[in-house]
């Protein structure tokens, strides 16, 4: 029975040696998870890398609309393999740097930093989507606000402006607590009104709060005739959008890092900005703004 056995068991076995590997490296190859955060110019990246990729052969799993920290905790313990982060939250949410450090400074810190967790950034793109203030046009220049500094000025002159603000914004490193002790003033607790990011502008046009968090991409900016305050001390450091991907990911995938830094060399500030209206102002759907992009540069 022994002898008989001893063939088939062999020829098994062989079968397994040649059939896994072969399985192993076609998974690794080819299934690729995006993610993305739970706002429009992200919605629209999870997309527009999604499509992009699939068009070149991956199978892609897309996990978009997730919180910043759970998506970066995702990708750490390999549920998530690729995504755009910016890298001001990496230098400080992340890596917790405090340094006043330049564009390209922040950049080569956080792609060293993060190498040790075995997350490579790739290149940036020209798109800075960092923090930035926002109040109705009309209402600034009445007020004679233009640059933060102003805005300190008339809180701490007696005026009490009341602030909409995302969670997010409202309790990080590099967002509003740390912003007013750099500048000197506090709208006070009951001042601020938090909500999801993509009510902030909507409810400063709607006359609900006197000021908003944005970001310096949004494309409801200029559709909302809304004015931007100088960031006059330099408060908010750079957020280049650039892709990052597990090391893994980009080892079994050679060619990913070459696809990626070429849809980054494509995005800057305006070409965000505008493709961030399209869906917040025009209300086209998310997927159609990015494969119209995609198909724009022949990219599908």
């Amino acid at each position: 029975m022994r002898q008989s056995l001893l063939p088939l068991i062999g020829g098994l076995a062989l079968a397994s040696t040649l059939v896994s590997p072969l399985t192993s490296t076609a998974a690794h190859a080819e299934d690729i998870t995006v993610g993305g955060k739970n706002f429009t110019e992200q919605l629209i990246l999870s997309s527009m890398t999604t499509q992009y990729l699939q068009a070149h052969g991956y199978e892609v799993d897309q996990r978009a609309g997730m919180g910043t920290t759970v998506l970066r905790r995702a990708q750490e313990s390999g549920q998530v393999d690729l995504y755009w982060e910016y890298t001001g939250t990496s230098l400080i949410s992340y890596n917790k740097v405090t340094e006043d450090l330049s564009p390209e400074a922040t950049y080569e810190r956080v792609k060293e930093l993060d190498a040790e967790k075995g997350l490579i950034w790739l290149e940036p793109s020209e798109a800075n989507n960092t923090y930035a203030l926002a109040m109705r046009k009309d209402d600034a220049e009445a007020r004679g606000i233009a640059t933060i500094s102003d805005l300190a000025d008339v809180i701490n002159g007696g005026q009490e402006l009341v602030l909409a603000s995302n969670a997010t914004f409202y309790s990080r490193d590099d967002g509003l607590r740390p912003m007013q002790e750099t500048y000197g003033f506090e709208f006070g607790r009951r001042n601020v009104k938090r909500m999801d990011q993509g009510l902030t502008l909507t409810s400063l046009d709607q006359e609900e709060v006197d000021v908003a968090m944005t970001t310096a991409t949004n494309g409801r900016i200029p559709a909302l005739d809304l004015t931007v305050l100088e960031d006059d001390k330099n408060f908010f450091p750079d957020y280049a959008l650039t892709p990052v991907v597990r090391e893994e990911t980009l080892e079994a995938n050679p060619d990913l890092d070459e696809r990626m830094n070429a849809l980054s060399a494509l995005l800057d500030d305006s070409t965000m900005a505008r493709l961030n209206a399209k869906v917040d102002v025009d209300k086209q759907p998310v997927e159609k703004v990015a494969e119209r992009f995609l198909e724009e540069h022949d990219l599908l």
